[in-house]
């Protein structure tokens, strides 16, 4: 998919498929009310907020292995600045202890 693709409308078309809901998600923190819920919920006012050490992670575990082609992730850096990540780091494998980064 092109960098700027909106997916809701590729999911829409048939383009992409959202399977995260198939997955277990977790947080390495949180500030209160900024959590999973405000991560997933598709609403573009509510974030993740952690509040803790870096690095800040988020675990996505699907119950058994999964196909993922395309990961969308919406930063805002004129809306936010100090809280938009400047590395993003994506990470497979088969459990906690193997995970490789892509590219």
């Amino acid at each position: 998919t092109p960098p700027g693709a909106d997916p809701k409308q590729l999911e829409r078309t048939g383009t992409v498929r959202e399977i995260g809901s198939q997955a277990v998600w977790s947080l390495s923190s949180c500030k209160p009310g900024f959590g999973v819920d405000q991560l997933r919920d598709d609403n573009l006012e509510t974030y993740w907020q952690s509040d803790g050490s870096q690095p800040h992670l988020v675990n996505i575990q699907f119950r058994r292995k999964t196909t993922v082609k395309t990961l969308c992730i919406y930063a805002d850096y004129k809306s936010d600045e100090s809280y938009t990540p400047s590395k993003i780091s994506v990470r497979v494998g088969n459990n906690f202890h193997n995970l490789q980064e892509i590219r």
